[in-house]
């Protein structure tokens, strides 16, 4: 690896072998300098560190004018896409790409104001970057998918998703990893490499949302009265929807399937997305609690036995 680093370098090896001999040779003119006239030597010894000490300030000085720059780069970054309603996830990840971007540059010109040569150094880390690129190939992927989730935009900042094992709400999309806070307030990163590669639920793309909620009830429950009676439930919550909504249909009930130990009722009705988990809450307890004071009860798995005697 080394070699091949060397390879693609522009400065051949020799080259680098010789300038080491010359720094060789410069500390042991110094030396000799210094035991036959110290005076001179020492005075060539603090002009050369008074200049690079004023170096060494120039850089400081420009670090500190650059940090300055890109916060507030970052910061007019922010302040527009606030005033444009640009999507937070694209906008979160365009200013944190600018602003290690800008950083590399200042990096750059630090170096090249302390007097090292900016060619040669951008040459080895053009070298340095590829081979650190093989080796954090998943980095680079976080990179390329995170490109690809702003490109074709299967959500956005604030929709409720569900992907690679995790549910929660989209924050922030960074250069390597998306955001989410689950319900429970916990953070989850997602790497965008595979989040771009996986399957994506999101649960805000649409205005509305159909609840299927399946009801067991015991063998020999009159099926009509069942059903009036789930629609009765319905009917009195006024957060579920009808065939008056665009998007939307007229609550369902019906027999789905006669299981094992139960003959099981689906229902199935439209509500708005933010109402989803209130009415499926308050549904299941009504059911739970009106339909017994009806006379249809639930059942318990049963196991019929036959018995031969010979």
């Amino acid at each position: 690896m080394m070699h091949w680093i060397l390879q693609s370098v522009p400065i051949p090896a020799e080259e680098i072998i010789e300038r080491a001999d010359s720094a060789k040779a410069a500390a042991s003119q110094f030396k000799d300098k210094l035991i036959t006239d110290p005076a001179a030597a020492l005075q060539d010894l603090g002009r050369d560190a008074l200049q690079f000490g004023l170096k060494v300030l120039v850089a400081l000085i420009l670090y500190f004018i650059g940090a300055w720059l890109i916060k507030r780069a970052k910061h007019a970054l922010e302040r527009y896409f606030r005033r444009k309603n640009t999507d937070r996830a694209m906008a979160t990840f365009i200013s944190s790409f600018v602003s290690i971007t800008l950083t590399v540059l200042l990096i750059i010109v630090l170096v090249g104001t302390l007097g090292i040569n900016t060619t040669s150094l951008a040459a080895l880390l053009a070298a340095g970057g590829m081979a650190l690129g093989m080796a954090l190939s998943g980095t680079v992927q976080n990179f390329a998918g995170g490109l690809m989730l702003m490109i074709f935009k299967p959500f956005k900042a604030g929709d409720y998703i569900e992907a690679l094992g995790y549910a929660g709400i989209v924050t922030e999309v960074t250069i390597v990893g998306t955001h989410l806070t689950t319900i429970d307030n916990r953070r989850v990163v997602l790497p965008n490499g595979a989040l771009s590669n996986g399957n994506i639920v999101n649960y805000s793309s649409f205005p509305l949302r159909r609840i299927d909620l399946p009801v067991n009830v015991e063998y020999g429950t009159d099926a009509a009265a069942c059903k009036e009676k789930l629609l009765g439930i319905i009917r009195e919550d006024a957060r579920i929807l009808d065939a008056r909504t665009p998007g939307a249909a007229d609550p369902f009930v019906a027999v789905q399937k006669l299981a094992d130990s139960a003959v099981t009722f689906i229902v199935r009705v439209w509500v708005a997305g933010a109402d989803y988990w209130p009415v499926q809450f308050d549904l299941n307890e009504r059911i739970y609690t009106e339909l017994p004071q009806a006379g249809i009860h639930f059942p318990f798995p049963q196991l019929d036995v036959h018995m031969h005697h010979e």
